[in-house]
C-alpha cells in the first residue's frame, strides 16, 4: 500500500499542473527562468569572417531598397493626383509606410533583426544589443539600399515628374519652424524605438509565448500613427536612410536645407528611447550582480 502511495506522489510530481501564461504568468510570485542575456562586445572582429554578418547586412538592404520604392512611389502618386479624393491621400501614405515595415520585419526578423532604420539600429547599439562593427556595416547597407530604392522610383516616374512632384524628399513644411521639426523628428523616433524595445523585449519573450509572432505588428502600426501625426509637420522622417535616400536622388535645395533634422532629430529620439528602456522599464544598472 505504501509503495503505491509512492508511486502516485512521484506520479504528481513528475506531471505538474499546467503552468499559466501570458499576463497569468507575470503575476505569479515564483521566480521566472530567466537571465539577463550579456552585452554585446563594442568590437567583435570575429563577425567579419562569419557569412551570417554579411547575409544580414544584404537582408537590411533588400528590405530598405523595397521599403523605399513602395513608400515614394506611394508619395510621388499622392503628389501627381489633381486632388486628396482622387488618391489614398495621407492616410494611404501612413498606411504604406506601416505595412511595409510590418511584412518587411516579419520577414527579416530572423536574419538581421529586420532593423530597416539607422535610429533603430542606434538606439539597439545604445542597449548592447548588437556590437559596433554589425550597427556601423547595418546602417551603411541600409542608406545603400535606401538610395537604389529612391532611385528606382526615380527611373518609374521620369526625371522631370520626379523632381516636380518633391521626390519624397523630407523638409520643414511651412508654418513650422526648424525646432517643431526637430520636436516632432524626436518624439515620434522615441515612440517606434520604444516599441522595438518592448516588442523584442527578451523578458517579455520568456514569459509571453505569443509576443515574437506579434513584435513586427505593434512596430508596424507605431510607424503608422507617427505618419499620421507627423507628415504635415515634415513628412515623417524618423528614419535617417529613408530621408538620404530621397534626398539624394531628389539632389535639390528643398532636400538638403534641412536635412540635418532627419538625421539629429531620430538618433536623439532612438538616444532617449534606449535609455528610458534600459534605466527605466528594465532597471538594469539598479539590479543586483
Amino acid at each position: 500500500m505504501e509503495a503505491k502511495e509512492q508511486d502516485v506522489s512521484l506520479g504528481a510530481n513528475k506531471f505538474p499542473e499546467r503552468q499559466p501564461i501570458g499576463t497569468a504568468a507575470q503575476s505569479q510570485d515564483e521566480p521566472k527562468d530567466y537571465q539577463e542575456p550579456p552585452p554585446a562586445p563594442l568590437f567583435e572582429p570575429s563577425e567579419l569572417t562569419s557569412w551570417s554578418f554579411y547575409r544580414a547586412g544584404i537582408a537590411e538592404f533588400v528590405a530598405t531598397f523595397l521599403f523605399l520604392y513602395i513608400t515614394i512611389l506611394t508619395v510621388m502618386g499622392v503628389n501627381r493626383a489633381p486632388n486628396k479624393c482622387a488618391s489614398v491621400g495621407i492616410q494611404g501614405i501612413a498606411w504604406a509606410f506601416g505595412g511595409m515595415i510590418f511584412a518587411l520585419v516579419y520577414c527579416t526578423a530572423g536574419i538581421s533583426g529586420g532593423h530597416i532604420n539607422p535610429a533603430v539600429t542606434f538606439g539597439l547599439f545604445l542597449a548592447r544589443k548588437l556590437s559596433l562593427t554589425r550597427a556601423v556595416f547595418y546602417i551603411v547597407m541600409q542608406c545603400l539600399g535606401a538610395i537604389c530604392g529612391a532611385g528606382v522610383v526615380k527611373g518609374f516616374e521620369g526625371k522631370n515628374l520626379y523632381g516636380t512632384y518633391g521626390g519624397g524628399a523630407n523638409k520643414v513644411n511651412d508654418g513650422y519652424t526648424k525646432g517643431d521639426g526637430l520636436g516632432a523628428e524626436i518624439v515620434g523616433t522615441f515612440i517606434l524605438v520604444y516599441t522595438v524595445f518592448s516588442a523584442t523585449d527578451a523578458k517579455r519573450n520568456a514569459r509571453d509565448s505569443h509576443v515574437p509572432i506579434l513584435a513586427p505588428l505593434p512596430i508596424g502600426f507605431a510607424v503608422f500613427l507617427v505618419h499620421l501625426a507627423t507628415i504635415p509637420i515634415t513628412g515623417t522622417g524618423i528614419n535617417a536612410a529613408r530621408s538620404l535616400g530621397a534626398a539624394i536622388i531628389f539632389n535639390k535645395h528643398d532636400g538638403w536645407h534641412e536635412h540635418w533634422v532627419f538625421w539629429v532629430g531620430p538618433f536623439i529620439g532612438a538616444a532617449l528611447a534606449a535609455l528610458y528602456h534600459v534605466v527605466v522599464i528594465r532597471a538594469i544598472p539598479f539590479k543586483s550582480k
